[in-house]
């Protein structure tokens, strides 16, 4: 079973939350401010944290920025703040998903599941080698190793990310809506909005800028959606 970690301020939250995971059969790790979590993410990184965003120290924003320079492990933010600017936020600095507080620990738990299920979709096992590397001119995924590289170097996605640019580079030229690229990005029981495709998007195109300052590979097509352009 997977290691999850919890960070969170509030310790009647953790301990309710690491109770419930155990039982479920996953190890638990447990923090309970942002910089001290950073040191035990960073030494022994889990299968998947889950963050609260307001905590003391150091918040779950800068924590997962900081991971984010190292790390692509799937993040799933915990909230209590009815405000959509913190998921523009957190979806433009990595987040793979956010889940409201106060929630039930099961809806959590299929949250949780799903992010697994997609982090885990590529990884090599009894069907090794059934995916081919996807090669489209300067780019070439391998969805069995997770790697994306663009001429030869390579780029750090999320699990998020590089699903929908393997959504993208399957059909060069055609235009996918962002519905489809939730479809092929997201499980059926994750809601998300068109801006978390955008912010997506717009954090692909600047993980590549920062190998090619001349990215251009993926155009908008205000109103119907994204392509991928094969150079």
């Amino acid at each position: 079973m997977a290691t999850l970690a919890l960070v969170d301020d509030d310790e009647n939250i953790v301990a309710s939350l690491k109770m419930f995971f155990e039982a479920e059969g996953y190890t638990v790790k447990t923090y309970y401010d942002g910089l001290a979590a950073l040191s035990g993410l960073t030494e022994t990184p889990p299968d998947l944290a889950i963050l609260d965003v307001k905590m003391p120290k150091m918040d779950g924003m800068e924590l997962l920025r900081r991971l984010r320079q190292t790390s692509e492990m799937p993040v799933i933010f915990l909230t209590s703040k009815d405000e959509e600017i913190d998921e523009v936020i957190g979806f433009n600095i990595g987040a793979d998903d956010f889940v409201r507080k106060p929630c039930s620990n099961r809806l959590l738990s299929e949250r949780v599941k799903a992010v697994l299920r997609r982090a885990r979709a590529g990884e090599p096992g009894e069907e090794e080698g059934d995916q081919k590397p996807i090669v489209r001119g300067r780019l070439t995924l391998d969805p069995n190793r997770h790697a994306c590289s663009w001429d030869g170097e390579p780029v750090r996605l999320t699990v998020t990310e590089f699903l929908i640019l393997q959504s993208l580079a399957q059909r060069p030229g055609y235009v996918k809506s962002r519905d489809q690229l939730m479809d092929a990005a997201y499980d059926d029981q994750i809601y998300v909005d068109d801006r978390t495709i955008d912010s997506h998007i717009k954090r692909l195109r600047k993980k590549f800028r920062e190998t090619d300052k001349e990215f251009d590979a993926i155009e908008t097509l205000y109103g119907v959606g994204y392509r991928y352009n094969e150079s």
